[in-house]
């Protein structure tokens, strides 16, 4: 007689748990702060098509790492439930609280139902009209349905630790938009640190230089009429980077998370 497989509750949810943390850390990493005029998107993503950072609905921004099958299909599916309560009511009435609780209610039922939750990780923004960089929201949504929200920033996938220490020290609520984005991007190209603070190489190692083409960037601008988001192309972007001296720039920047690739079946 064979007796069947078992393994407790706990173990369940453990294996889970380290499945999607392993995967949304392979992934490039994505910064949303606060600044004067509203929020910043800034995602370390080379491709020119398949998109981390992008609108959900008039103010309302949306950002993720991991598998991008997954939190594509996510994206999407925000941007119906913003339209249909819109339609259904009032564009008012869509607000990014109601749209982070729908993605916490989703993944959350997929973390405990299905055989695999999913391997990734949210950020939904909102911008207010009016009022200072504080009134903006920023929300935090995790592979099994947790939500927190942020007041600054936040920092998702790849190194966060050393990203978010980084952060921790250059962000200011009241910078221009040059000096969010030279601080986003600096903070990008900070070297991972393992968990007893060395390198993680055990070898000193230089920050990254990020250029235009290495980085994907969008803000939620409160001075627009209505439609807040905007992308920051490429020419723009430069503009607000520091120049970039050819001999020190790092021609594999775009390799410094591993060689994980933008797909149905990797993490992004």
């Amino acid at each position: 007689m064979t007796f069947p497989y078992y393994a407790s509750a706990e173990q369940i949810m453990r294996d889970r748990s380290d499945l999607a943390r392993k995967g949304i850390a392979r992934g490039r990493s994505v910064v949303v702060l606060t600044y004067a005029d509203g929020v910043l998107l800034v995602a370390e993503n080379p491709s020119t098509t398949l998109r981390k950072v992008s609108e959900i609905y008039d103010r309302i921004g949306f950002a993720a790492v991991g598998r991008y099958n997954e939190f594509e299909s996510l994206r999407k599916a925000g941007i119906q439930h913003a339209d249909m309560r819109g339609y259904s009511y009032d564009r008012a009435d869509v607000n990014g609280l109601s749209l982070a609780n729908a993605y916490a209610n989703t993944l959350g039922a997929v973390f405990t139902e299905q055989p695999k939750p999913y391997e990734v990780e949210l950020c939904v923004a909102e911008v207010s009209k009016f009022g200072k960089p504080a009134a903006s929201q920023l929300y935090r949504i995790t592979y099994d349905g947790s939500i927190t929200e942020e007041s600054a920033f936040l920092v998702m996938g790849g190194s966060n630790e050393s990203i978010s220490t980084a952060m921790r020290a250059a962000h200011d609520p009241d910078a221009d938009l040059q000096t969010a984005v030279r601080a986003a991007v600096a903070a990008l190209g900070t070297p991972a640190t393992s968990t007893n603070g060395s390198q993680s190489t055990g070898t000193a190692e230089k920050p990254r230089v990020l250029t235009p083409d290495d980085l994907e960037v969008a803000i939620l601008d409160r001075n627009r009429p209505r439609r807040a988001y905007r992308r920051i192309q490429t020419q723009g972007l430069a503009d607000l980077l520091p120049p970039v001296d050819a001999a020190t720039a790092d021609p594999d920047s775009a390799a410094g998370h591993g060689a994980d690739t933008e797909g149905d079946s990797a993490s992004s």
